[in-house]
Order: structure tokens, then sequence, then C-alpha cells
């Protein structure tokens, strides 16, 4: 009586395959993509944090090229004044956020602001990265 030993010569791949997709469609649907800003710019740090609204306020741009983005939109200052009037009621009940890149001059900052206080909005932030510690 001969008893023949068959020895596993290679692998299964077939049942790690499968974990291995049902892993990577679990991450694509519990992932999610959000941008922080369509616009290119680095936020100056701060070693403070705000809260954050549950109301979308309105948020004004300004590249490192002084561009000025109104939402997300390419603006110039004198269609931002005409249009945060038309938008004065939920400018100054949400407020105004203000980014800017860190290495813009505080003279275009300060210009949005007045823009802001000519059509009655005061109620605005500055919008900054936390410091890493």
């Amino acid at each position: 009586m001969s008893c023949e030993h068959n020895e596993i010569s290679e692998i299964n791949m077939t049942p790690f395959v499968d974990i291995v997709l049902v892993i990577l469609v679990i991450f694509m649907a519990t992932a999610t993509f959000v941008a922080q800003g369509k616009i290119n710019i680095t936020l100056p740090t701060s070693s403070t944090e705000t809260q954050k609204d549950k109301q979308k306020p309105i948020t004004i741009t300004i590249d490192k090229d002084a561009n000025i983005y109104l939402n997300d939109i390419l603006t110039t200052k004198e269609d931002l004044g005409k249009t945060l009037l038309k938008d004065v009621k939920e400018a100054s009940k949400n407020g105004v956020i203000l980014r800017s890149d860190a290495k813009v001059s505080f003279e275009h900052v300060v210009d949005i602001i007045d823009i802001c206080k000519a059509n009655d909005i005061n109620k605005f932030s500055i919008q900054t990265e936390v410091k890493s510690r």
C-alpha cells in the first residue's frame, strides 16, 4: 500500500484577489473627495481655529497675482462692490470670509475690507491655516 501525498506547489491567489477587491470597493464607496478650494493659494497660518457655520457665507479670495474671486468666480473690485450690494442681506447675516495668499500685499486685503464696509458688511473673518505644533 503506497500512500501518495500531493503537496501544493503554489498558493491559490483567487481568495486573496477577492479580498483585496472587496476592500478596494469598500474604500472607494466610503471615501469622499472634497476640494477645499478651487483657487490655488497658500493661506497664512494661525495658532487658533474658528468653528465653521452651518450656513455658507460669501467667500472672497485673493490669489498670489492679486486676482479677486467671489465664491470662486473671477471678478474685479468694481464688480465686487456691485455684487455685494445685491447680496448685502445674506452677507450681513452670514458674514464674509476673506481668503488671501500669504504673499499678497496687505493693501489688497484692506481694499476688500473697505469695499465690504462701503456696502454695510461689517461681519467678516480672515481664513488662515492652523500652525502645526
